[in-house]
């Protein structure tokens, strides 16, 4: 089997009350904000609400040991412990997840500068979990970030934060509240919060498949276990560069915010899980700018990139950039191209743990 052993370290940049929905200024900058993922840790991003009107009444404040009965239709925030650390995140529950049977559950992890809530109001989970009836978890990095290794990112990677264990703790507490199925467990993220998905399912068997935009693989992986992968890139990200190596925030992993970036080349990245999933030669299509390079592998997995020839470090489908923001920020306007979100989940529904797996 094909190992990661010689990746060089690279970056990105529990109970609830409902919440009400933002002003609609608040909501653009919350979309805005959600793609300054270039791993510096700011101090200002703008919080958006999401999902709560979808759904009936909130529960008061809760944490571990909450049940189905006390998961409210629409968005909770909640909390978990972990190592000592209160550590919180927003449940999103459609109308259409019932509860009665085993559910399919999407953890989606924000970029650096980013929030859970920021996620779930920039991104369109909520709605694609109306549609589908899968329950979302949106958790929140410290100060802004996830920690994927000793160099990045920013002051959890700087504090030795064990995030991996974290988001396996939020899965396994989740599946106490709510009747998740784990073999339709699956991990989402962008940037940042991609690294971390990435580090998941090199460290776990958690998740029946990984879908990352915008982001690269940092740090060792030297035994992954088979999982499907979706990778969606855009060739002309400067802060995870479609071609690998240091990106524009890098700054060596050192300092009080590390951010190292030198990943691998996409096209190499997604080889790379090939061979762990012992899949077949890929084929290509292209619809405009959308490239799309998918293989096929034993017990129904599947491996695929999705190139956006004119995209930078965004997320497709997202909400608008408000024009100062983007000036200001340097930000990249999410491509129109492609709905990552939908992509995302008609992949993940397609590509269920195989049995015993």
């Amino acid at each position: 089997m094909m190992t990661f052993s010689d990746f060089r370290p690279a970056v990105g940049a529990p109970g609830g009350r409902s919440r009400r929905s933002p002003s609609p200024a608040a909501t653009r900058l919350a979309g805005a904000l959600a793609l300054l993922v270039g791993l510096t840790l700011l101090a200002g991003c703008t919080r958006g609400g999401g999902g709560a009107d979808d759904g009936g009444p909130g529960a008061g404040p809760a944490s571990d040991g909450a049940s189905a009965a006390d998961v409210p239709v629409g968005s909770s925030e909640r909390t978990l412990t972990v190592d000592g650390r209160d550590r919180t995140y927003r449940l999103y529950r459609p109308a259409s997840a019932k509860l009665t049977d085993p559910v399919p559950l999407v953890v989606m992890l924000h970029g650096a500068a980013g929030t859970g809530e920021q996620a779930e109001e920039a991104y369109g989970w909520t709605e694609e979990a109306d549609r589908k009836g899968f329950v979302v978890v949106f958790p929140d990095g410290i100060n802004r970030a996830w920690a994927v290794g000793p160099e990045c990112c920013g002051a959890p990677a700087r504090e030795g934060v064990d995030d991996v264990k974290f988001i396996t703790e939020l899965v396994r507490t989740v599946g106490e509240t709510v009747p998740v199925d784990p073999a339709r467990t699956y991990v989402s993220g962008i940037s940042n919060g991609g690294l971390l998905a990435f580090r998941l399912v090199c460290d776990t068997t958690v998740f029946a498949a990984v879908g990352a935009v915008a982001t690269t693989l940092t740090g060792q992986c030297a035994d992954p276990k088979p999982v499907s992968v979706l990778h969606i890139q855009g060739k002309l990200d400067k802060t995870m560069p479609y071609g690998g190596g240091p990106g524009r925030r890098d700054n060596g992993g050192t300092g009080r915010n590390p951010v190292k970036i030198d990943g691998p080349p996409a096209p190499e990245l997604a080889a790379r899980w090939r061979a762990v999933d012992d899949c077949g030669e890929p084929k290509t299509t292209t619809e405009g700018p959308v490239v799309r390079t998918a293989a096929t592998c034993p017990e129904g997995r599947g491996v695929e990139l999705i190139t956006i020839t004119d995209a930078g470090h965004q997320w497709p489908g997202g909400k608008p950039n408000p024009p100062r923001a983007q000036r200001l920020l340097n930000l990249d306007p999410p491509s129109t191209a492609l709905n990552a979100t939908e992509t995302i989940w008609q992949f993940f529904s397609a590509h269920p743990k195989p049995a015993g797996g």
